[in-house]
């Protein structure tokens, strides 16, 4: 039996697809009629010899084998980039200067890095770790070359500063719920339960990272404006400091999604009667327009892998050419797909 060898080409448009959130717009991205882009998809099942869509409604959704094939379509193109960007930049030298929110040191940062680094060795690359605020100081000063934070406004952003994504903040509590402080989550639940429980006097007890914080202001507000008493429970300057309290349930943090540890999770506010929050931005700044070539390189590779982590769930696709739909959710790792909206 002989080898499949998957067109890479083809790959490239199925993750484009998905990344974008339509292969209407993946087609116009990669200079393609959209009916190319339906006998691309069309050879990749062919290649795979199994079914890597199926029916959602309107629309089609991945099936388990197209997930698989995905996450090994993110890693080959990752592979063959990464080589592309080796030979061409094998003689690049300099320096560059790199800024991050707790939020990404994990999450981003050592993939982003090691592949930098493969593809440079000859790049000296300094990074700090601090809060929004300090890190664009430290742009305005010369200090950095780039900086990823997050931005809590809608005011414009600096000239050289790009919004990558727009995500919700969320009420974050311990994996295990009953580890939540006793007399507040029971009493949470039955003023949540019904007009007729008694309203709860407990306060809500808040983590949250010390001032200045924009979120503290954010939350504060929400809680006050939907009169649910709160009082401080646990601070620090730390976020990690922040997730442990959390996950020891001390009381409830705030956070967006992004890079969430395995011992919290996301509490269901509706149920703890707990007010909606905003979203809040995630920001690439650069320090130029036009930054050297080792800066603009790793923030090409900062902002593929953010997109990765926050790309559309839905694989948008008619029955019939032109591909294109809405998506329902945001999509991390290689979860399963919602169904399209039609």
């Amino acid at each position: 039996m002989s080898q499949v060898m998957f067109d890479l080409d083809v790959l490239r448009t199925f993750s484009t697809g998905i990344a974008l959130g339509s292969f209407a717009r993946a087609a116009d991205k990669l200079g393609r009629s959209t009916s190319a882009v339906s006998a691309q998809l069309k050879k990749l099942e062919s290649q795979a010899g199994t079914v890597l869509f199926r029916k959602a409604g309107r629309g089609l959704e991945l099936t388990d084998a197209g997930e698989t094939l995905l996450a090994y379509a993110h890693r080959m193109l990752e592979l063959n980039d990464e080589a592309s960007a080796a030979m061409r930049g094998a003689d690049l030298q300099g320096s560059v200067r790199l800024g991050l929110q707790e939020d990404f040191g994990e999450t981003l940062l050592p993939a982003v890095l090691g592949r930098f680094a493969r593809a440079h060795p000859k790049v000296r690359i300094e990074a700090c770790v601090a809060r929004s605020g300090e890190l664009r100081e430290r742009l305005e000063l010369g200090q950095l070359d780039l900086a990823l934070a997050w931005d809590v406004g809608d005011q414009p952003l600096s000239p050289y500063a790009e919004r990558v994504a727009r995500l919700p903040l969320l009420w974050i509590g311990p994996r295990t719920p009953e580890r939540v402080e006793a007399p507040w989550w029971t009493q949470r639940e039955q003023r949540a339960g019904g007009a007729r429980q008694p309203k709860s006097t407990e306060p809500l007890p808040l983590i949250m990272l010390d001032a200045p914080c924009p979120l503290r202001e954010i939350v504060i507000t929400a809680l006050d404006k939907a009169g649910v008493p709160w009082r401080r429970a646990f601070g620090s300057a730390s976020l990690a400091a922040l997730w442990a309290a959390a996950s020891a349930g001390l009381g409830l943090t705030v956070r967006t999604p992004f890079g969430l540890p395995s011992h919290v999770r996301v509490v269901d506010r509706s149920t703890l009667a707990l007010p909606a929050l905003p979203q809040i931005s995630l920001v690439l700044y650069r320090a130029q327009a036009l930054p050297e070539a080792p800066a603009s390189r790793l923030a090409g590779l900062l902002l593929e892998a953010v997109r990765q982590h926050v790309q559309p769930v839905v694989l948008p696709m008619r029955e019939n050419p032109p591909l294109e739909t809405r998506t329902r959710a945001v999509r991390h790792g290689n979860a399963k797909l919602p169904a399209p909206v039609g």
